[in-house]
């Protein structure tokens, strides 16, 4: 890949990490000043990893955004997705837990228990700005520091961008000194196939109900380049008929919706027009099924 210059003198990958919910993709969409990765306020939204870069004048940060563990809807998909976890954290530099400001859970203490001795992490408390009494950190915060040795331990807010310039200064004391991994302009290791499939994505998560989503995957069967128009073909997959009327709604209104907004996204991201195309297909046991989650990239 480019280099981003010599000016670069510290360069790391930095883990982003916690339980589901806590704005694990909000923060790093907020950190690297791009939408990158799908958020919605449902639970386990995310499936990949997703690398986010950010490159400042002296320091290159390659965020990794991993999915939070899964403990929904028991399926080849999801032990994949606990396994991207673990293996995300293999050969990162450092390490960010993101919890919820309003409490820890048990889940945040497994989540601190399965990152590796020796391996400096920085705490972001997330979403202060929702505390009606921010004195109730402090007590939050000593809780925290008794789980292990942390760098640091941040108050943010990543819907809001609080606290975000305070977080990077403590990551980057950590990264390792190095030239550049990407170019200045690269954002992510992602390509726009697989961009555009999680935005569609997300606007089911946002549109549906609390289990058709967990049910639903994305598949792109064609993505072409005309002029400065980009023509996405798209597959939905579900795996009974009934999730397909669903998702299509009455007369195909819902699934004309979910091609809308994630068609305005994608032109946002893009800078330019798209064209989208959707089509829902049943797709019996797909979750299960390694080829067919071989073929969708997950």
């Amino acid at each position: 890949m480019s280099a981003a210059g010599p000016e670069v003198r510290r360069c790391g990958h930095v883990a982003i990490v916690g339980r589901p919910s806590v704005g694990k993709s909000t923060l790093v969409n907020r950190l690297v000043g791009q939408k990158l990765s799908i958020t919605s306020s449902k639970p386990q939204t995310t499936r990949h990893r997703i690398l986010g870069i950010l490159t400042e004048s002296d320091r290159q940060f390659v965020f990794v955004d991993t999915p939070g563990f899964q403990t929904l809807h028991r399926s080849r998909l999801n032990e994949r997705m606990n396994r991207t976890v673990v293996d995300s954290l293999a050969g990162v530099d450092v390490a960010v837990l993101v919890v919820d400001g309003a409490r820890l859970t048990k889940a945040d203490r497994d989540v601190a228990a399965l990152l590796p001795t020796g391996m400096p992490v920085v705490v972001a408390v997330n979403k202060v700005d929702l505390l009606s009494d921010r004195r109730a950190l402090l007590p939050l915060i000593a809780e925290i520091a008794a789980l292990r040795d942390f760098a640091a331990i941040v108050p943010v807010s990543a819907e809001k961008g609080t606290q975000l310039d305070a977080l990077k200064e403590e990551i980057g004391k950590l990264l390792p000194e190095g030239a550049a991994m990407y170019g200045a302009d690269e954002l992510t290791d992602r390509d726009e196939r697989f961009l555009a499939a999680e935005f569609v994505r997300e606007k089911i998560f946002r549109q549906l109900g609390d289990e058709l989503p967990y049910a639903t995957a994305v598949g792109i069967d064609r993505f072409e380049h005309d002029g400065p128009v980009r023509r996405i073909f798209a597959s939905v997959y579900v795996a009974k008929p009934s999730q397909r009327a669903i998702l299509l709604g009455a007369g195909g209104e819902r699934m004309k919706s979910i091609g809308a907004t994630a068609r305005r996204d994608l032109e946002a991201l893009f800078g330019g027009p798209v064209y989208l195309e959707l089509w829902v297909r049943v797709k019996k046991g797909w979750a299960d099924d390694e080829a067919a989650l071989r073929r969708l990239g997950l």
